[in-house]
């Protein structure tokens, strides 16, 4: 069989396929950040990606982090404890014992971990874009204001009512999320300062929407909204508590980011594109495309935890019916190293906290502000992991180059090469 080799350059280009090698897409993943050297301001956020693109195929090792995060964490605000008065013993077993220690404290547990794990999987899929979507909150609230004026307004029989409310929500908060995505794509503006602002335009928003004189505004509720028709709002899965069918809808969503993630051509490039968009636009990759995408899924996602909270919790959408759970979500993306198994784990440990904040200060007299002290040190010890490595491998490095020099070992030439490529001109 002959090869045509005349065939036009810019047929071949044509049937070029936006695909790459997975030991190329290893590579450029694992040389996305050079771990011996101090990144620049600029890419502290790629290499984060990068740290944990390169931790995601390691089943055992993301269980060892997330333990051992969530341990020095505890250990870091034990001195705090000490400084409060409280007796560790009795704020453990206040704390714990609050959120697991009966049938119905763990209803109530899961019923917080909902809008933590959904909004926490909002943000690790920007993150695997490299994106910082910030704006989960206020994505969360406008898409609980859209579907809860849906569900009060609209006609429609109980079970089409709940999915439009559902899908009006997902909309709502990836269209609170394209402005941000079209100025990241076509103007360079920086995603953290876009998506901060959206939040107070949400705020501003939800706050018209229900006010005295909005034109939402519930007749017998001030700040909220009509309620939503009996049958339209997610029903109760454990008689005699809160706990209702969003925990369903969240479980679907974590399986769908996943098959999205790692199981479809988008997925793939939507993680080649963060973890080196240089590889990622050689291959094909439109990398404005993926940045709006990336950034309206996340946002619908983000819109999806307002839909189901409404629906689910409160029957009604009331103006601050969120004590942040957008921003929380930062920290349970990053704990569960952004694999949307790992944010089922951190998000159940979050909600732990927020159900347990509450025996927390009425029987240890901690104030439930504590949590937000805990979450704070667990993003710092994360954030802390790349630069624990660095010095890690800093240190073991002279040791391995004397062990060598004493045994009369040769640098082996692709060392060597690895080197003179590495020394300045």
């Amino acid at each position: 069989m002959t090869i045509d080799t005349t065939a036009p350059t810019s047929d071949l280009a044509s049937r070029r396929q936006t695909r790459m090698d997975p030991v190329a897409m290893a590579d450029a993943m694992g040389t996305a950040g050079d771990e011996t050297r101090s990144p620049a301001p600029q890419q502290v956020m790629p290499r984060l990606i990068a740290h944990f693109h390169r931790a995601s195929g390691h089943f055992g090792g993301q269980v060892l982090t997330f333990i051992l995060t969530i341990a020095a964490a505890l250990v870091a605000s034990v001195p705090m404890i000490w400084l409060a008065g409280s007796d560790l013993w009795l704020t453990t077993t206040a704390l714990f014992g609050g959120a697991l220690g009966s049938g119905p404290a763990i209803a109530e547990t899961m019923v917080q971990m909902i809008p933590l794990l959904i909004a926490g999987l909002a943000v690790a899929v920007a993150f695997h874009a490299s994106l910082f979507n910030i704006g989960v909150e206020g994505q969360l609230l406008f898409g609980g204001l859209v579907a809860g004026i849906v569900g009060a307004t609209v006609n429609l029989p109980p079970v089409l009512l709940m999915i439009a409310c559902i899908l009006a929500g997902m909309i709502g908060g990836a269209l609170f999320a394209l402005i941000p995505a079209l100025l990241k794509a076509y103007r360079g503006a920086h995603e953290v300062v876009t998506t901060i602002m959206m939040n107070f335009v949400a705020v501003a928003v939800s706050e018209y929407a229900v006010a005295p004189s909005g034109p939402f505004v519930a007749s017998d509720q001030p700040s909220a909204t009509d309620r939503v028709p009996e049958g339209t709002q997610l029903p109760i899965i454990w008689d005699g508590t809160r706990l209702h069918a969003g925990l369903l809808v969240a479980l679907a969503a974590v399986a769908i980011v996943t098959w999205v993630l790692y199981r479809t051509p988008i997925g793939f490039r939507l993680r080649l594109m963060g973890a080196n968009q240089g590889a990622a636009r050689a291959s094909g990759v439109s990398i404005e495309r993926m940045t709006i995408l990336a950034l309206l899924a996340s946002g619908a996602l983000g819109g999806l935890a307002g839909a189901v909270q409404v629906l689910g919790v409160y029957g009604r959408f009331y103006s601050a019916f969120s004590p942040g759970y957008g921003f929380d979500a930062i920290a349970v993306a990053l704990l569960g190293a952004l694999s949307p198994i790992g944010v089922v784990a951190s998000g159940f440990f979050f909600a732990v906290l927020h159900a347990g904040s509450v025996p927390l200060q009425a029987i240890a007299g901690i104030s439930r502000e504590m949590v937000g002290v805990v979450s704070g040190l667990v993003v710092a010890f994360v954030a802390a992991q790349p630069a624990m490595l660095r010095l890690w491998s800093g240190w073991r490095k002279p040791a391995v180059d004397d062990r060598a020099i004493e045994t009369g070992a040769e640098t082996p030439p692709a060392a060597e090469k690895t080197a003179s490529m590495e020394m300045p001109s």
